[in-house]
């Protein structure tokens, strides 16, 4: 999945226009491949000498992640941008500055997001997979107008959207107050509705 969305950002480079969608598909990506926390945490300072090896293990984790953020980004953006951004050191930084660069009066498409996201609900025999990533791209669309809705809410909207076949996992999830991570989520939905299929 994540290399289809990789194809459908380098086919639609960001030139200015485009912003909302490819700020969009990128974090999209960037969830899949468990990178996005690079856009909203501080990079840790570089270890003394005589740090332990969780110390060096945390921060090199973040510097990969970063780095391969970064490739993510620069890799899909107009030649133009890419000379321009080249000196800034970190994703957060980057898309920090694109978006003061792209940033435009978007109360419709915020409006219109948020809207779907409250009253989107599955379909019958449709894929959990993409009724996730459909889901997971309308709430991209929020936080690029400028509207953060946390991951936790994110997976009450997601647990909330779901079949009545669904009711044992949600159920589950509620009474052993599972906190799940998105990813972790989509491959435990997905997991779910396949047993439920090889039941029928």
């Amino acid at each position: 999945m994540a290399s289809l969305l990789v194809q459908l950002l380098a086919s639609d480079k960001l030139t200015g226009d485009n912003y909302a969608t490819w700020k969009s598909n990128l974090n999209t990506i960037l969830v899949i491949d468990d990178l996005r926390f690079v856009l909203i945490e501080d990079g840790p300072p570089i270890p003394s000498s005589n740090a332990n090896r969780t110390v060096w293990e945390s921060y090199d984790r973040w510097t990969k992640a970063n780095e391969k953020a970064c490739v993510y980004i620069l890799a899909n953006v107009s030649d133009v941008l890419v000379k321009k951004r080249k000196s800034i050191n970190t994703a957060k930084e980057i898309m920090e500055s694109l978006r003061e660069m792209f940033r435009q009066s978007s109360f419709s498409l915020r409006h219109d997001a948020i809207k779907y996201v409250y009253k989107c609900r599955m379909k019958e025999r449709a894929s959990v997979n993409e009724h996730v990533m459909d889901m997971m791209v309308h709430f991209n669309v929020v936080e690029v107008n400028r509207v953060v809705v946390d991951e936790r809410s994110q997976v009450n909207f997601i647990l909330e959207s779901l079949l009545k076949s669904f009711l044992q996992f949600r159920t589950n999830a509620l009474m052993n107050k599972i906190e799940y991570k998105l990813t972790t989520l989509l491959n435990e939905l997905q997991a779910f509705q396949s047993i439920l299929r090889t039941k029928r």
